[in-house]
């Protein structure tokens, strides 16, 4: 067994490579920007700040964790809605450090709201591969006939609906055969008018 200094060193092992605090940092900096390029985050805004530099910082956050955010005024002048606390994003960015405390943090280039923004990105994804097909093409559309000859309605076959449509239909010349594809449909009662 060989002898070890004290200091846990033996006395043949190279000197081990060691960082400052700010050099440690600015090496994480470099690994996270260069590993993870930009990446697309949805969470819950929370304590969000708008300070007078323009410049909005944030959090985003799920049941399990939380981020902290960064996007500069440049950027979320861009945005498209006044976000608040509690609302649900998604945000585009790039992972970084701030190297003064060794935090790392989203730095966000474009923020949208959840749902309808995922929602409206989806619709544009199809109607560009439909467009691609050639659906959308002059040479492959027909034109609407004058007086349709079978009008299809998606609604309850037991609800005001079909009735209001079918009441309508009637008072037309020539009348059209109507069919109805059933489904559930969810009511909303107003309130009276006062």
């Amino acid at each position: 067994m060989s002898s070890a200094d004290p200091s846990g060193f033996e006395a043949n092992t190279p000197v081990p490579r060691v960082f400052t605090v700010a050099r440690l940092n600015r090496e994480v900096r470099t690994l996270l920007e260069r590993g993870l390029g930009v990446v697309w985050v949805e969470g819950e805004l929370s304590n969000l700040a708008q300070p007078v530099s323009g410049h909005w910082y944030f959090s985003l956050k799920d049941r399990e964790a939380q981020v902290r955010c960064a996007m500069f005024r440049a950027r979320n002048a861009a945005v498209a809605f006044a976000p608040k606390a509690g609302q649900q994003v998604l945000a585009r960015g790039r992972v970084s450090l701030y190297e003064p405390r060794g935090d790392y943090q989203l730095i966000v280039e474009h923020l949208e709201e959840a749902g309808i923004g995922a929602l409206q990105r989806e619709f544009e994804r199809l109607k560009a591969k439909l467009a691609a097909e050639g659906l959308f093409a002059r040479e492959v559309k027909r034109a609407l006939p004058r007086f349709p000859r079978r009008i299809g309605v998606v609604t309850s076959p037991t609800g005001a609906a079909i009735r209001d449509v079918l009441n309508i239909l009637g008072r037309g010349f020539p009348r059209p055969r109507c069919g109805c594809i059933p489904c559930r449909c969810r009511v909303r009662r107003r309130r009276p008018q006062s």
